[in-house]
């Protein structure tokens, strides 16, 4: 037997006005949950058409693109869960295509994941071909584990208030990470990224109070809750420093970037009887992904500041604040919102048309949650200890898909919520 998905009905509605108003082939990624029994579609979107037309073909690496994207506005305990497409070509055409594609999408996906996949994870992921005329609707999974894995019949139903009652359940987590830069680092992200990740096994590894308590692996979150009522728990991550594990080879020092300031952190859990082990480890994942994301995003804006100074050092502090993380509900019924990351010199605006771009959510200012973190603020001391640093920093000549120079010449930059900094330091 298949795997099931439990689809929000507002699902058949947006696909049915893309089969309306679409002529060429329109390839999209569904959105939602995945459980050991079923899989829980909340929402989709399509891809971004580009501005140069690529006619009747599927353009894979922009499907992948927009992927990873969307995964970064995407809150723990929702995932891309698989790709859809609205053609009228061959149902065994198309399944080539769309198994390419789901493929394709997890592994950039996954490859920018610092967390360790769990044994239980579930990692079917689900193509859907529409045909435009007829409406006939073909579900299929695939092993994404597998590269041989061949394609699966699965069960497609729609449902009313699939999310309505989902619980929620959010921590603000202190950062404080320490990560040494080689001397010859070639790629910045790289270093980073490692650096990280012992930070991440220490969060995987911290203790997880729920509205106060540390439940049993197995308790139901929501028992002794009435059945259909929102619920919202607040939770707090015990993280226990540790001395981070680094190769047993000296290498020369030409740096470290310091990651300081607080997260606001959040997970939604389907609503199937949902064990405190799942709250914790979804609300984990979400608060190493969003901190990973904004070092990421700050990453390539410097890139792209140091490409459009051609290599000037000399930069202006404000621009390389890290974004704070910022809500916008999905429209659908229930307690589901999506966030972006607005940078210090953004307007809300910004972030409204990317929710349109990347999601093809209509947001107007009132919709955007801009409480749960607050932008930072440089004080004069930072601004003192930034302009030394700049004056004692001789910036190495940049090379392509190196940050370093930029990085090092900048000194300083703020993550978001107050006080909270990204310090690049010179040895």
């Amino acid at each position: 037997m298949g795997r099931g998905f439990i689809v929000e009905d507002t699902v058949e509605g947006y696909l049915s006005q893309l089969c309306e108003q679409q002529a060429a082939p329109v390839t999209g990624l569904l959105v939602g949950q995945s459980s050991a029994q079923r899989d829980f579609v909340v929402f989709a979107t399509r891809t971004p058409q580009r501005d140069e037309s690529t006619g009747s073909s599927v353009d894979k690496d922009w499907v992948t693109e927009h992927a990873r994207q969307v995964s970064r506005m995407l809150p723990g305990g929702l995932s891309v869960l698989g790709v859809f497409i609205i053609a009228d070509a061959d149902t065994k055409d198309t399944l080539t295509t769309l198994r390419q594609l789901v493929f394709a999408v997890e592994n950039l996906i996954s490859s920018e994941r610092l967390w360790i996949p769990a044994d239980d994870d579930v990692t079917d992921c689900v193509t859907l071909h529409i045909n435009p005329k007829t409406r006939k609707t073909v579900c299929r999974t695939f092993d994404v584990k597998d590269p041989k894995s061949a394609a699966k019949p699965a069960d497609w139903k729609y449902q009313s208030g699939v999310c309505s009652s989902w619980p929620t359940v959010s921590c603000c987590l202190n950062v404080d990470v320490l990560v040494p830069l080689p001397a010859s680092a070639e790629n910045l992200n790289d270093c980073l990224k490692e650096g990280l990740r012992a930070w991440t096994h220490q969060v995987e590894n911290a203790v997880c109070l729920i509205d106060g308590k540390k439940l049993p692996e197995d308790s139901e979150l929501t028992s002794g809750q009435r059945r259909n009522v929102r619920q919202t728990f607040t939770a707090q991550l015990l993280v226990t420093p540790g001395v981070q594990m680094f190769p047993g080879v000296v290498q020369p020092c030409g740096g470290s970037v310091s990651v300081r300031g607080a997260v606001h952190s959040r997970a939604y859990l389907h609503s199937n009887k949902p064990k405190s082990k799942l709250a914790e480890k979804l609300l984990k994942r979400d608060a190493v992904s969003t901190v990973a994301s904004r070092v990421q995003m700050l990453l390539e804006e410097l890139l792209t500041a140091e490409v459009e100074s051609k290599g000037s050092s000399k930069q202006d502090i404000d621009q390389l604040c890290l974004p704070r993380r910022v809500f916008c509900p999905v429209k659908v019924s229930g307690p589901l919102c999506v966030c972006d990351y607005q940078f210090s010199d953004e307007g809300p605006s910004e972030v409204s048309d990317r929710l349109k771009e990347m999601l093809d959510i209509d947001a107007a200012d009132e919709d955007l949650d801009t409480r749960q973190e607050m932008a930072a603020e440089i004080t004069r001391s930072d601004e003192v200890a930034a302009d030394h640093k700049v004056e004692s920093v001789e910036a190495p000549e940049p090379k392509k898909n190196n940050y370093l120079g930029v990085a090092m010449a900048t000194a300083a930059a703020l993550l978001a919520t107050a006080a909270s900094m990204l310090y690049l330091n010179d040895v």
